[in-house]
């Protein structure tokens, strides 16, 4: 929800309080929480440094967030897999394909409200569990895509043999490979 306007300068103090300049006052990390929210940008700076630390003060945010009972958004197999990207030759690809998730929610979400809208109390739920059911589906596909070898234990899992030589666990990597590619390219044409 970006806008055209200049994000909020918001400034951290040693004292590790948060000085909002546009209302020349200290919030939360609530307050910040509820600026999100609304759309609102801003930006955080060390007060001192000048550095901006935007990114891990987002990242309080969310663990905060996913500290409170019920918050729960992100599943632990989830952030056990995020964990896993650093440092991984895929760690480039994960920023572009979460932001591209997140705006395909995003406009999902809206056609879900724009539906329960319509038909309120009239299959709504089964409309929301279905696009749940799609978006599941959706980000199980791309992690299977970013981590080839998911495949491979997959198959280990169902008790099945892995294949050997070049038409087996190798070509089955060079195919994922190419299937991968071929989505990426595709992805960036729709963008």
């Amino acid at each position: 929800m970006a806008s055209d306007k200049e994000p909020t300068v918001i400034k951290k103090y040693a004292n590790r309080r948060l000085y909002h300049t546009g209302t020349s006052s200290y919030v939360t990390l609530e307050d910040l929480a509820g600026l999100v929210r609304k759309g609102e940008d801003f930006v955080v700076y060390d007060a001192k440094s000048g550095e901006d630390i935007t990114r891990s003060v987002l990242a309080q945010i969310i663990f905060d967030e996913e500290s409170k009972d019920g918050q729960n958004l992100l599943p632990i197999t989830f952030l056990r897999q995020l964990i896993r990207f650093y440092g991984d030759s895929m760690q480039a690809l994960v920023p572009r394909y979460l932001e591209f998730s997140m705006d395909n929610l995003t406009q999902d979400q809206n056609k879900i409200r724009e539906q329960m809208g319509k038909a309120f109390g009239s299959g709504a739920m089964d409309a929301l569990q279905a696009q749940t059911r799609a978006n599941m589906q959706m980000f199980t596909e791309a992690f299977r895509l970013f981590n080839p070898f998911a495949a491979a234990a997959a198959a280990k899992g169902r008790g099945e043999a892995p294949a050997q030589g070049e038409n087996g666990e190798l070509g089955d990597l060079k195919r994922e490979l190419n299937e991968m590619r071929e989505r990426l390219d595709k992805l960036a044409k729709d963008k």
